[in-house]
């Protein structure tokens, strides 16, 4: 698993662009900039709707405000999900990653085994401070919402 000075591995990864789906390295994507990237089992779900992705829209302002370049929330899902979900949500500020097939999320060490709930391999829900490519913070939560929310990033930041 990924841990704390790791640098980011760099994986092909999926957003959508004005002009349909872009592809990118992780490396591209994460580096020469302060990024917060988090991650959520699935786009649409119920906390993640209700509760994670709205509470980084809801203060992206303040995070920015501490010197972060671009938040990131990241899914085991298709980029058209993803974009569909961003939209959904108001998530102007936010850009959605896709990771479709769990290739970034394996590369972290950060895989959830979801089969159970018919969901196939997922992500877990964690949040990720990135500077210039490497981690400098990382929260997992194993159950609830209590390390990967936006105003946990708040006190890292």
């Amino acid at each position: 698993m990924i841990s704390i000075g790791d640098t980011i591995p760099n994986v092909t990864i999926k957003v959508m662009g004005t002009d349909g789906p872009l592809e990118f390295q992780t490396q591209e994507l994460l580096s020469n900039k302060k990024i917060v990237l988090f991650a959520v089992p699935g786009a649409f779900t119920p906390t993640c709707s209700a509760a994670h992705l709205p509470g980084f829209v809801v203060q992206a302002d303040a995070i920015k405000a501490k010197g972060v370049d671009e938040i990131i929330c990241m899914s085991v899902n298709d980029v058209f999900v993803m974009d569909a979900w961003g939209k959904a949500s108001n998530a102007n500020e936010i850009i959605m990653l896709a990771d479709g097939n769990a290739d970034f999320s394996e590369a972290l060490g950060l895989d959830l085994d979801a089969t159970e709930w018919g969901m196939g391999v997922r992500s877990k829900r964690f949040v990720m401070i990135v500077n210039d490519g490497v981690v400098e913070a990382l929260e997992i939560d194993e159950k609830g919402l209590d390390k990967s929310s936006a105003e946990s990033v708040l006190v890292l930041l």
